[in-house]
């Protein structure tokens, strides 16, 4: 999820895992163990698209943070020689904070290797936008009242385990929400004859109750949206075409094989004024994505290759209008 989220989050935990003991000291530790995984973005890389799939790497790996803990632990009660004695405490915080912000990067749909190096696929579950108001508020909240009053006192302790609470809670029901939606958009496709091998559900942005559901074959994929007051209204679906044709010779090209195997298959291409651009159909929403690679230049009778180029993000904040109508209504989708 965002740095923001991340870093509270972590606050949030340290806070209610030793804040009482400790004091602030909790709090700021477990902010900096939070961000610590996502500092994986400023490895040296080569290519915008490594950077891309190698993001969410062996730094989000379960294994390599449960090994990781106990001597980031025992680094900190070293600093703190003072606190030495809560050593066990420092090592749960360290725990539970660097786990904890993986398996929020799970929840997101950009994809997250937490089984490396045993399986280096991108894993996700995606029950959360990575940038979420309703879960970051009550932690944030939760963590400023700690903050002011004083990470010792009950009722900054208090304050900050009922944000945390919240946050938890906002969770559970993100996953009851897919449940629902995606069993009711199975329902209306079958009833609306429209087939396809596979199907993803992804929150719309900032919140759970808007879904944003990709199906793809072959040759196409579609899109179209369900909100949980939709109810057996028909989905609109608008499809498109995957141009795959386009990749036709470039099957060995780096670029191409690892942007293949990071997207799972969801991706499109397309052939701009002659660049052949590759497009991950997950984050973002037609005709507006978030990463678009340049990974070949049009030739006869195939594309040739190019070094990978990361375009500009296209995103439409006029969308967010759109979004907001249209979890309370069925609409015909923007543009």
């Amino acid at each position: 999820m965002d740095s923001l989220t991340q870093l509270t989050f972590g606050a949030s935990v340290g806070e209610a895992v030793l804040g009482r003991k400790v004091g602030r000291k909790a709090m700021l530790w477990g902010g900096v163990l939070g961000t610590l995984p996502d500092l994986d973005v400023f490895l040296p890389l080569d290519g915008p698209v490594e950077q891309f799939v190698d993001h969410r790497g062996f730094s989000h790996s379960l294994f390599v943070l449960a090994v990781a803990s106990p001597l980031l632990a025992w680094s900190i009660a070293r600093i703190h020689s003072p606190t030495r004695e809560h050593l066990k405490g420092w090592w749960l915080l360290t725990f539970l904070v660097l786990e904890g912000s993986v398996l929020l990067d799970f929840l997101t749909v950009y994809g997250t290797q937490v089984l490396w190096p045993f399986d280096t696929t991108p894993r996700a579950w995606p029950v959360l936008f990575i940038v979420d108001p309703l879960f970051t508020v009550p932690v944030l909240v939760g963590c400023l009242a700690a903050l002011i009053l004083n990470g010792k006192k009950p009722l900054g302790h208090r304050l900050n385990g009922i944000g945390l609470a919240l946050a938890l809670l906002y969770v559970v029901w993100a996953f009851a929400a897919r449940e629902l939606v995606v069993h009711r958009v199975e329902q209306n496709l079958a009833r609306q004859h429209v087939e396809s091998t596979r199907l993803i559900a992804i929150p719309a942005p900032f919140n759970t109750l808007l879904w944003r559901f990709v199906g793809l074959d072959r040759e196409s994929y579609f899109e179209t949206y369900y909100s949980v007051f939709d109810g057996d209204a028909p989905l609109v679906v608008t499809r498109y075409p995957r141009n795959s044709e386009l990749l036709l010779g470039l099957e060995s090209h780096p670029p191409v094989a690892k942007l293949r195997a990071f997207t799972r298959g969801w991706y499109a291409v397309d052939d701009e004024s002659g660049n052949i651009v590759v497009t991950d159909l997950r984050m973002g929403s037609e005709p507006n994505y978030v990463f678009r690679f340049k990974v070949a230049e049009a030739g006869t009778p195939y594309p040739v290759p190019v070094e990978d180029e990361q375009l500009p993000a296209e995103i439409d904040w006029s969308q967010l209008r759109w979004i907001l109508k249209r979890i309370w209504k069925p609409l015909p989708p923007p543009g």
